[in-house]
C-alpha cells in the first residue's frame, strides 16, 4: 500500500511515503528456509534541508540455513528498480541501508536489484519472538538531494527480498 504524507519544509511542500510489502504470514509455510516480517510502511515527518533524514525499522530476518546467513535484495519503484520516490515526473532518490542486528544506526549500504550477502541471523524462529526482531531496515533522504527537490507529493515503495545462504 503506497500512502501520501504531505509536509511544509522550508516553503517547499514534500510529501514522502515508502512502502515496504511483503506477504501476509498466512502465506509463510511452516517450513520457510527464509523469511522477513515485520515491515511497515515508512512515513518521513518533518525533514530538513540541512541534514540527511533517516527513518529506521526494526525487523526480523530469518534464515534456517546451516550458519543461519542470508541475502538481502533490494528493489525500489523508479526505473529499472532504482531507489526513488516520484512526483509526476520529478524524481527524490533515497538510499537503502541494512544490518543484521536490532536497533541499528547504520548498516551495510544495498544497491538497487542487487544481491548483498554475508548477513547472519540472530532468529531462532520464523516468528521472532525471542528476540522480537533481528535486522535494521533504514530509509535515508539526503540534504542534497532535499534541496533539489520540486514541490510535490512523492510516493514509491520498496520491495525487501531474503535467500538463505
Amino acid at each position: 500500500m503506497i500512502r501520501n504524507f504531505p509536509l511544509i519544509t522550508n516553503g517547499v511542500a514534500l510529501g514522502l511515503a515508502l512502502a515496504c510489502g511483503m506477504l501476509p504470514s498466512s502465506a509463510y509455510a511452516a517450513n520457510d528456509k527464509a523469511r522477513i516480517s515485520g515491515l511497515a510502511d515508512v512515513a518521513f515527518g518533518p525533514v530538513s534541508t540541512a541534514t540527511d533524514t533517516p527513518i529506521s525499522q526494526d525487523v526480523c530476518a530469518y534464515s534456517s540455513s546451516a550458519t543461519n546467513g542470508y541475502s538481502v535484495t533490494a528493489t525500489g519503484s523508479g526505473g529499472g528498480g532504482a531507489f526513488t520516490l516520484s512526483s509526476g515526473a520529478a524524481q527524490l532518490p533515497y538510499d537503502v541501508l541494512w544490518a543484521d542486528s536490532a536497533g541499528q544506526p547504520n548498516g551495510t549500504a544495498l544497491s538497487a536489484g542487487t544481491t548483498t550477502s554475508g548477513f547472519i541471523s540472530t532468529a531462532g524462529q520464523q516468528g521472532c519472538s525471542n528476540p522480537t526482531a533481528s535486522a535494521t531496515l533504514t530509509v535515508v533522504i539526503r540534504a542534497a538531494s532535499l534541496g533539489t527537490a520540486l514541490a510535490g507529493s512523492y510516493t514509491g515503495s520498496l520491495q525487501i527480498t531474503i535467500a538463505p545462504q
